[in-house]
């Protein structure tokens, strides 16, 4: 029988460093298991080998957290706008834990059941609709026993409270990610002032995931490092950004950007701004660090590339790929093995080939949030006379 692994506090009291995987619904949407839109995860069920493998890759790159494929696994979210699925919530998420245990099981990794924000909160219903909501997930996990809990991807810590309330209750770590940056949540509540109160509703691990760059992440992390030191509490410290350069958002983060989902290619982060995100963060005092959309498996690499000699090893893919781009010296041509060193890749500054294009966007900025008239969801499909409402609208933003 194989020793019992260290749990995830374990692990982080020790001052371990704890790698997270990267972004599933955006790399399982660019390989065809995921539909852009809805973003749900039924591939879990439908398409078990493809999930499976994308755990498999993030594992060998150096990530010894496996989330469970449960991103907006509510039952609220996969009937919401006309959304048809063939599984049940309950099944999907039974998948998603099984496929996630499986690869965590060929290394040394932990597996995390994740919820995220409903299209319940955003339209008003009650607190306890909303719990109710997260409830039933819950159950799948506590029936599955993950090592841990993530209330991972919300806009309003109201509702990422509720969330660890209910999480809480398991006896299970629980860790809080707020899709947020330095301005707040989308009601204007500081990182500070959001860390705190999701470390008083129970959470042991608190941070930031998705809607920013790198960067912008961990200065909101930071923030909310501040705020509970402040406030005499203790906590651990996630972070989980986009791989996408993001200079331009505002508070709504990159889903407001013109190029999202669709155009967002030009903004990926290389593998070596990968390195300087993770001693960043390290150096921060943020000890889980991962990723959110746009993340592949060899961002991940990139981060348990740097932070190797904090943990004491190399990731199992390293094996082909050199350090700051050793491996070119043994490239044909002369003028690419002379790119084989740190100090070249450091220093570059990557070309975008479009020299039609602008370095930098400008945000839509609706600048609605939940209780707008606007974000009242539906189960009915959109009609065209509501697109017909939106399009028009776009024209004046």
């Amino acid at each position: 029988m194989a020793p019992a692994k260290k749990g995830i506090l374990e692990r982080l009291n020790a001052g371990e460093v704890v790698i997270g995987d990267g972004g599933f619904v955006f790399a399982l949407e660019k390989r065809g298991y995921v539909k852009a839109g809805p973003w749900t995860p039924e591939a879990a069920a439908e398409y078990p080998e493809a999930v499976r493998q994308l755990h498999r890759e993030f594992l060998r790159a150096g990530a010894n957290v496996m989330q469970t494929f449960t991103f907006y696994a509510s039952d609220d979210k996969l009937e919401n706008r006309g959304n048809k699925l063939t599984f049940t919530g309950a099944q999907i998420n039974e998948a998603a834990c099984d496929l996630a245990r499986e690869v965590a099981n060929e290394g040394d990794a932990l597996v995390a059941g994740g919820v995220s924000q409903t299209p319940s909160y955003l339209s008003c219903k009650s607190e306890t609709d909303v719990k109710a909501i997260f409830k039933k997930q819950l159950d799948v996990f506590i029936k599955k026993d993950v090592d841990f809990l993530i209330a991972e991807y919300f806009e309003h810590v109201e509702e990422a409270v509720w969330a660890v309330e209910v999480l809480k209750e398991t006896g299970k770590p629980v860790a809080a990610s707020l899709c947020i940056g330095p301005d707040g949540d989308m009601h204007g509540i500081s990182p500070a002032e959001c860390a705190v109160r999701l470390v008083k509703a129970g959470a042991q691990i608190v941070g930031i995931n998705c809607h920013f760059d790198p960067m912008t992440c961990v200065k909101a992390v930071k923030m909310m490092k501040e705020g509970v030191e402040k406030a005499g509490l203790k906590a651990h410290y996630m972070v989980q950004p986009l791989a996408f350069h993001t200079p331009d958002c505002n508070c709504q983060g990159f889903i407001d950007l013109p190029e999202f989902p669709f155009g967002l290619e030009p903004r990926i982060l290389s593998r070596w701004d990968m390195h300087k995100y993770a001693r960043e963060a390290y150096n921060a005092g943020i000890h889980f660090i991962g990723g959110c959309c746009g993340f592949e498996p060899y961002h991940i690499r990139a981060v348990a590339e740097e932070l190797a000699p904090e943990r004491g090893f190399l990731p199992a893919a390293s094996e082909k790929h050199g350090n700051w781009g050793a491996g070119l010296e043994m490239h044909t041509k002369p003028w690419v093995r002379a790119r084989a060193r740190r100090d070249y890749w450091e220093n570059l500054k990557p070309a975008s080939g479009r020299p039609q294009c602008p370095s930098m966007a400008v945000p839509d900025g609706w600048g609605v949030t939940k209780g707008h008239a606007d974000l009242m969801q539906q189960r009915e499909a959109t009609s065209q006379d509501q697109l017909k409402q939106l399009f028009d609208r776009s024209k004046t933003h």
